[in-house]
């Protein structure tokens, strides 16, 4: 087996990296520019622009990978509802070169996708669940979803997750928790919404079950996130209690404040049972990974 991974600066990238470390298997980890993950040995990185599809077909030629897991997107859903055609470019047409390379090659292509391709009508969704993006982000991981599974003949998998959480090197983004975490230390004022509920998922946990997928040679949709679907407001109420941190700053609020651009699903979630059953995917509780951050 030997594993490609895109947007490997970023923190899932960076904990499939560590794993593909410890287990010995080979990789090439790939993103944007330099290395900017210490713990990844730059033997073993290359820079990669998505959006250039020679360059990809020159990368994968190089290195002749088994499986591609491609991390890498625009993620910023507000930034993506305001600029669609830099989303469509890195969202879309990034993984339409790399689907047909893979396609070409042979190679078993897993693609990122999200929990918000849903409308958020009635959470806990299965994978047979039919997407209803409500966004321009969404939109765009529906149809880079919907490219993946057109294309004859290519060996594919979609994991799907929701709100990733945890600690990397030199991330150009930080996520609620570690946000949560530092923003009750210092005693600030929050303002939290309890009107949209989401299962935080573990980086470490996801970063596990992509390549469980790949060692098992699994193809098709997995659900992958947190054991339990929790409002924002109440994530940021055990992050409280976990570390004995006071509330007093903290504001309940809904989603009609944040005047935010794009629209979210307002309940998502997910149905665990096919990542259990195929994968033996055991996902760490909240309070269990606090510990670890």
């Amino acid at each position: 087996m030997r594993i490609l991974v895109t947007g490997s600066n970023g923190l899932l990238g960076q904990k499939i990296v560590q794993q593909l470390l410890n287990a010995n298997i080979s990789f090439l980890a790939t993103s944007l520019g330099s290395n900017r993950n210490d713990d990844c040995p730059t033997t073993v990185y290359c820079s990669m622009d998505i959006t250039d599809q020679a360059e990809i077909q020159r990368v994968l030629a190089n290195f002749n990978p088994t499986h591609v897991i491609h991390t890498a997107a625009m993620t910023n859903v507000d930034a993506c509802e305001l600029d669609p055609l830099t989303c469509q470019k890195i969202n879309v047409d990034a993984v339409r070169y790399l689907s047909n390379a893979c396609q070409k090659m042979g190679v078993h292509f897993q693609l990122l996708s999200t929990d918000f391709v849903f409308d958020g009508a009635k959470g806990n969704y299965v994978e047979t669940d039919t997407p209803n993006p409500l966004s321009v982000y969404a939109k765009s991981k529906v149809e880079g979803e919907k490219l993946v599974m057109s294309l004859p003949n290519l060996s594919y998998s979609i994991v799907r997750t929701i709100i990733v959480y945890g600690t990397g090197k030199n991330l150009s983004r930080s996520n609620i928790v570690l946000w949560a975490k530092e923003a009750l230390q210092k005693g600030q004022e929050l303002s939290i919404i309890d009107d949209q509920f989401r299962a935080p998922t573990w980086a470490d946990d996801l970063a596990w079950a992509c390549i469980r997928i790949c060692e098992l040679n699994e193809k098709g949709i997995f659900h992958i996130a947190g054991p339990e679907t929790m409002s924002i407001f109440n994530l940021v109420e055990r992050i409280a209690q976990h570390y004995k941190l006071p509330m007093s700053q903290v504001k309940r609020t809904n989603s009609s404040t944040l005047n935010q651009p794009a629209v979210r699903p307002p309940k998502t979630g997910f149905n665990l049972s096919k990542a259990e059953n195929v994968l033996g995917y055991r996902p760490k509780s909240l309070e269990e990974t606090l510990d670890l951050l």
